[in-house]
């Protein structure tokens, strides 16, 4: 049985999610839409949401893009400051790691967390 193009998706997501739950550590978790970019920093314990940011806020013109990506990686590197997180493991959310998910990755890196 061959799985949908979202299952298997979901089921990279699952797999890394649950290898990281027992080092107890901020994760950076990023979701992507057709139209916008989100990221969000979770405490190790995966309760709390410590910084979020997204491609929503009205400084940002056009969500979809490699630039808008790049912004939220620099907005969510400064939200992670602001609450004292550093160090991180990347939690691409199954997605592949280009695009849109690079660049926010790369712009993070810049702004000062390490993963």
């Amino acid at each position: 049985m061959k799985l949908s193009k979202k299952e298997a998706r979901i089921r990279r997501a699952t797999k890394f999610r649950a290898k990281h739950s027992e080092r107890d550590v901020e994760r950076l978790c990023v979701f992507k839409s057709s139209q916008h970019i989100y990221a969000q920093i979770i405490s190790g314990c995966g309760t709390k949401t410590l910084a979020s940011a997204s491609s929503v806020s009205p400084k940002l013109k056009n969500g979809s893009n490699i630039d808008a990506a790049s912004q939220v990686g620099d907005l969510i590197a400064k939200a992670a400051k602001k609450a004292k997180v550093s160090k991180v493991a990347f939690d691409r959310s199954g997605f592949k790691y280009h695009g849109r998910i690079k660049a926010l990755a790369e712009a993070a890196r810049e702004g000062g967390l390490d993963f």
